[in-house]
């Protein structure tokens, strides 16, 4: 794609290195991060765990991405306009895994510290990732599916991608925990919806007009959730609904009854120890490899529980 290849080129090796860690000893740390969107509210969650971190450690961020999940391009472009300010370190969440790694190259050639967050690349570049163990999350989600379906019938799974960690380790950490330790259950279906609840309530209409049997869906991100809520409720169709994320959305449609639960991560969680791990970086502290920020299952029972509650989000 020569556009790609042109951005990628773009940035001189020798005007990043003017943004290491000594070279900018005596300036205010400056910290991009480059998340997957704003189209969920998730990512607003995540915005003020880092504005949270920013403030207590007294540094400079910036936090954007494109307008929807779907757009590599775009933010492999905000990514490489990032560098170009020579930040003393930055924080990405990737849409593909594999897309930006020429890119984080040249920030680590500049001995600018990369901290991953909500979802990894397919590469030892980053300092760090602070994310969700998405696919114990997954597990979680399969077994309360195969709880309230008594443990055996068909279901289907509506995943927001296949390029990024998140959509992958969710898809796949949901479909063998089934295989592995429900054998009677079986997955007729799983699709793609791009995050985008139009989208995917039109695939979840599909799927269960093919499947007049079907017991259960798992949607793997908030968009792909609210999609299957939806589209099951336009179809009249019963059926065990397990989420994931959290929002207004879907807080409402497990207090309706139409959807039965989620997992919810910790956003806020994942914004602060972000900006947290890339001060660590910057002064060259020994940074974990990995940062588990956890996850929980909610339902209509614990709502209102204050552990529950403090990592839900509107």
């Amino acid at each position: 794609m020569p556009t790609r290849r042109l951005v990628l080129g773009g940035i001189p090796a020798t005007a990043l290195l003017a943004a290491s860690p000594i070279a900018m000893a005596q300036e205010k740390i400056y910290i991009p991060l480059i998340s997957k969107g704003f189209q969920h509210q998730f990512w607003q969650a995540v915005k003020a765990g880092a504005e949270k971190a920013a403030a207590e450690y007294k540094v400079t961020i910036s936090f954007e991405g494109p307008d929807n999940e779907t757009m590599v391009d775009r933010q492999i472009d905000m990514l490489a306009a990032a560098l170009a300010k020579k930040p003393t370190a930055i924080g990405f969440a990737a849409l593909d895994s594999q897309a930006a790694i020429p890119l984080l190259q040249q920030a680590k050639s500049a001995r600018i510290p990369v901290i991953a967050f909500d979802s990894g690349v397919e590469s030892d570049i980053p300092v760090t990732t602070a994310a969700t163990d998405n696919i114990a999350a997954a597990a979680l989600a399969a077994d309360k599916m195969a709880e309230l379906i008594g443990g055996a019938g068909k279901v289907a799974v509506l995943v927001h991608d296949q390029t990024s960690r998140t959509g992958v380790d969710r898809r796949d950490g949901f479909v063998n925990r089934i295989k592995q330790a429900h054998p009677k259950i079986e997955i007729v279906a799983i699709e793609y919806g791009a995050g985008d609840h139009l989208k995917s309530t039109e695939i979840t209409k599909a799927i269960l007009q093919a499947n007049p049997d079907l017991k259960g869906m798992f949607g793997a991100n908030e968009g792909s959730a609210i999609g299957v809520a939806n589209g099951a409720r336009e179809m009249n169709r019963r059926l065990v609904i397990i989420g994931f994320d959290s929002g207004a959305a879907q807080k409402q449609a497990i207090r309706d009854g139409i959807m039965a639960g989620a997992i919810t991560q910790n956003p806020v969680g994942i914004g602060y120890e972000t900006v947290k791990a890339a001060v660590a970086a910057i002064k060259g502290e020994k940074v974990a490899p990995k940062i588990d920020t956890g996850f929980y299952y909610y339902d209509k029972s614990n709502l209102t529980d204050p552990r529950i509650a403090a990592v839900l989000y509107d």
